[in-house]
C-alpha cells in the first residue's frame, strides 16, 4: 500500500485524532522525563476537549497544522494524522516581533521522513504571514529530539526550570532570529 502525505490546517473535526497522536507522542517522547502518573492520566476525551478549545480560540496570528496520510487504496476518511504543530505570537515578552512554536510532534513511526521539517517550515511561513520575523521554541533539556531543532538551524538562547506535574523540569529555548532568511531554504516535500 502506498500512502501520500498531506499538510493542512487543523479543523474542529480533527480534535479527537489530534488528541490520540498527542497522547501517543507524549507517552513515547516523555517517558522517564515527565512523571509516569501524569502520562497515564492523559485521556482521549480530555485531550480532544483541549484540541477543540485550541482550534476554536486560535487567532488569526496562529497556525495549527497537521500532516495526514492519504492511503491510495482506501477511502479518504481512513486517513490518519501522523504529525502536528501549533505556532503563534511568543508567550513571553520579546523586544522584537517574535513568534513561538508551541508544539511540534510527529508519530514515532513517521519520524525521520522530513515531516517535522515540513511542519516547522510551514509554521514559520504562517508566522511571517502574521507579521513576525523571528521564532523560538522551548524544549525539555532531557528530550533527545531537541537536537532536531539544532539540525534545522535553531540557536540555543536560554534555559529555565519550570514546575510541571509536581516536578521541576529543565527547558532549553531555541531561536531562529531571521525567518525570512529561512524561507529561502524550503525543505523538500
Amino acid at each position: 500500500m502506498t500512502e501520500r502525505l498531506k499538510l493542512r490546517r487543523a479543523r474542529l473535526q480533527d480534535s479527537r485524532a489530534l488528541a490520540q497522536v498527542h497522547i501517543e507522542t507524549w507517552r513515547h517522547t516523555y517517558a522517564g522525563m515527565v512523571p509516569d502518573q501524569y502520562l497515564a492520566s492523559m485521556t482521549l476525551d480530555e485531550q480532544a476537549r483541549c484540541w477543540r478549545h485550541w482550534i476554536n480560540t486560535s487567532g488569526a496570528r496562529e497556525s495549527i497544522l497537521l500532516v495526514e496520510t492519504l492511503p491510495e487504496d482506501k477511502a479518504p476518511e481512513q486517513s490518519r494524522i501522523v504529525g502536528f504543530g501549533h505556532a503563534g505570537p511568543a508567550r513571553i515578552r520579546t523586544p522584537n516581533r517574535s513568534g513561538e512554536v508551541y508544539t511540534l510532534y510527529v508519530d514515532v513511526d513517521w519520524q525521520g521522513q522530513g515531516i517535522g521539517r515540513q511542519l516547522l517550515h510551514q509554521l514559520f511561513a504562517g508566522l511571517i504571514e502574521a507579521g513576525m520575523d523571528s521564532a523560538m521554541i522551548w524544549v525539555l533539556a532531557s528530550n533527545p529530539s531537541r537536537f532536531f531543532y539544532e539540525a534545522v538551524g535553531g540557536q540555543r538562547i536560554a534555559e529555565r526550570r519550570e514546575r510541571f506535574a509536581g516536578v521541576l523540569l529543565d527547558e532549553i529555548a531555541y531561536s531562529w532570529p531571521d525567518l525570512n532568511a529561512l524561507q529561502a531554504l524550503k525543505p523538500g516535500v
